[in-house]
């Protein structure tokens, strides 16, 4: 895989069982990349290690006086060289292939996850936690699958030299052979205390990222609310708490570094000592003592990416254990059912859990009063609910037995709060759809002609709407700006079912009965369900349904149901209990009344006849 490749026409499935199985299946599916970068890597690190040995033949050719030998040595030494810098050279570009592609697979794999699980992601693992997996965690996993092909590579060296180490010279090679396994392993006790800061790090940066996400997000009505300093002062010692862990974190993985060099270094200083007290009693030659102690200081090389490749998998394990846990998360109903895909069901929407019926072809608007209990609805008829239950039918037809991309072409759910990818105004609406809604007509329909000309007065290189740029989120507009640009869209793509989450809260009642009526025709024929408790919205719908702790407690017309429903005209006109009861009451107290004067009245006739009897 090269990276002009990318991205991968299928990036597989991963192993999410754990973050340790998710690196072995990541390392898998690059086995072509790490085998290249192994081969080079041993030519590089063989060519490097080979270099004393062609110095310690010049010396003891200069010592012999052996010009045959010189040349020998010469020749070789140029050939270690160039075995070197071909090494190197393809050994860099070849890991780096690796570690680009790796993230880019963890990255494909996360945004299909993404892209299965819709909002109920961000319920289900915390925002912060996605953007840092997505981000931080990436690089961290990419780096592990990198180090490991230089890391097998230096192993296998150190082997091969310590072995013609003690072929070469015996009595100084056994030394060698066996201090460097000893310098390989010294530090792993210090490795868990080592991973368990990382972790301890890792998750304050998490904390951090959720905590500026959240802050950011929430920006706008924290100013205004006056609560942007009690958040950022939040931020600010959450930072403090990852700069403290960042050290401790670091000081750890300095001494591990530190003995990485006075290891060697003392083994070194043994290496020649004990070869001078062999050479004085003549059992080395000069040339060899040369070369073992420059196999030794080259040795120092390789042994640093068992340190590299400590430090790698102990930073990539918690990421890769984030990972393996949004990507082990799955849609409580399962999109891969038996149905064609080629089916595209029709008809009413039904959902059986509240006995919700949207008919087919016409505008329903639902009354919740509880606004987290619409989303969960809202998210039910999607076909991607949040919690187990039956499905939700589309002409008789279960949501969940369509395949995924089906099931979203059929309805598609508008939450309250859309997100505004940052792109031109054309780009932007440049979604799937039916082809029958164009955008100048959704955008009529939204009502966004003042969005139009505040976005091309914004732009100073286009006169054209169109081509105006859209920012990150759509922060350069307006909270009612983003959502009728949203609605718009979403219009646009013209499903079978359209589902609306509060789309008009955040605009001015006249603009809300003009989108209103602009929805309604522009939807008319097609079923559309609008989750809103606004009266201008509900007076234009065809059919009004009242959701009361999880049931359809009322069906009719708004005129209707406000008159004869107290629960939605508490919903509807923001009654107080105090208010609603006083309603209620009011009818009981004119009966009263009523009843009082009618005994009254009786009353009287009563003592009339009484007197008649009397006088008679």
């Amino acid at each position: 895989m090269h990276i002009q490749d990318l991205p991968y026409p299928d990036p597989g499935v991963p192993d999410a069982r754990s973050g340790p199985r998710f690196l072995w299946w990541l390392f898998r599916n690059q086995l072509d990349g790490q085998l290249k970068a192994l081969a080079w890597g041993l030519l590089h690190f063989l060519s490097v290690s080979a270099l004393p040995f062609c110095v310690g033949i010049a010396v003891q050719a200069v010592v012999d006086r052996s010009g045959t030998q010189l040349a020998l040595a010469g020749g070789l030494l140029a050939l270690c060289c160039v075995g070197n810098a071909l090494g190197d050279t393809f050994l860099h570009r070849t890991a780096v292939t690796n570690w680009i592609t790796a993230a880019a697979r963890v990255q494909q794999v996360l945004a299909r996850k993404a892209a299965q699980l819709g909002s109920a992601l961000t319920r289900r693992v915390a925002a912060g936690e996605v953007v840092a997996v997505s981000t931080g965690d990436v690089e961290k996993i990419g780096w592990f699958v990198e180090a490991w092909s230089r890391f097998t590579a230096a192993a296998v060296t150190l082997v091969v030299v310590c072995v013609g180490l003690v072929v070469y010279q015996p009595a100084l090679g056994v030394v060698i052979a066996v201090g460097l396994p000893l310098l390989a392993v010294a530090v792993l006790p210090l490795l868990p205390r080592a991973t368990r800061r990382a972790d301890f790090q890792r998750e304050k940066a998490g904390r951090a990222t959720e905590l500026a996400s959240d802050t950011v997000a929430g920006l706008r009505v924290l100013r205004g609310i006056g609560g942007e300093e009690l958040f950022l002062d939040r931020y600010r010692r959450a930072s403090q708490e990852v700069r403290h862990a960042a050290v401790r974190s670091a000081r750890m993985w300095s001494l591990i570094s530190a003995i990485q060099v006075l290891l060697p270094g003392l083994l070194l200083i043994a290496v020649v000592w004990y070869g001078v007290h062999l050479a004085r009693q003549g059992r080395v030659t000069v040339g060899e003592l040369v070369t073992v102690y420059s196999s030794v200081m080259i040795l120092t090389y390789p042994l640093r990416h068992f340190e590299e490749i400590a430090m790698a998998y102990s930073f990539s394990r918690p990421s890769a254990r984030r990972a393996a846990r949004v990507l082990a998360l799955e849609r409580v109903t399962d999109a891969d059912g038996s149905r064609d895909g080629s089916e595209m069901p029709s008809g009413d929407l039904y959902d059986p859990a509240t006995g919700l019926l949207a008919p087919a072809g016409r505008l329903t608007a639902v009354v919740c009063g509880d606004p987290d209990a619409a989303g969960r609805l809202a998210e039910r008829l999607g076909g991607h609910p949040s919690e187990e239950g039956a499905s939700v039918l589309l002409g008789g037809v279960p949501l969940d037995e369509l395949p995924l991309d089906n099931a979203r072409t059929a309805v598609l759910v508008q939450d309250k709060d859309p997100v505004l990818l940052s792109g031109t105004l054309r780009e932007l609406f440049d979604v799937p759809g039916s082809g029958d809604v164009g955008a100048e007509e959704a955008l009529a329909a939204a009502q966004c002609e003042d969005v139009l000309a505040a976005l091309v007065q914004g732009s100073l290189d286009t006169e054209d709407p169109m081509e105006a740029r859209i920012t990150e989120r759509g922060r350069s507009l307006s909270g009612g700006q983003r959502q009728r640009i949203a609605l718009a869209r979403s219009l646009v793509t013209d499903p079978e079912v359209l589902v609306l989450d509060e789309p008009t809260s955040a605009v001015d009642s006249h603009t809300e009965a003009r989108i209103a009526e602009g929805v309604r025709n522009l939807r008319a024929g097609r079923t559309t369900v609008v989750f809103t408790s606004s009266p201008l919205l509900l007076d234009r719908a065809d059919r009004v349904v009242l959701v009361h702790e999880g049931e359809v407690a009322a069906v009719g017309v708004h005129r209707e149901l406000v008159h004869a429903e107290p629960r939605y005209r508490a919903v509807v006109t923001r009654e107080t209990d105090e208010e609603a009861a006083r309603d209620e009451a009011l009818p009981e107290r004119a009966a009263r009344q009523s009843g009082l004067r009618e005994g009254s009245a009786l009353n009287d006739v009563l003592k009339e006849l009484e007197e008649i009897e009397e006088s008679a």
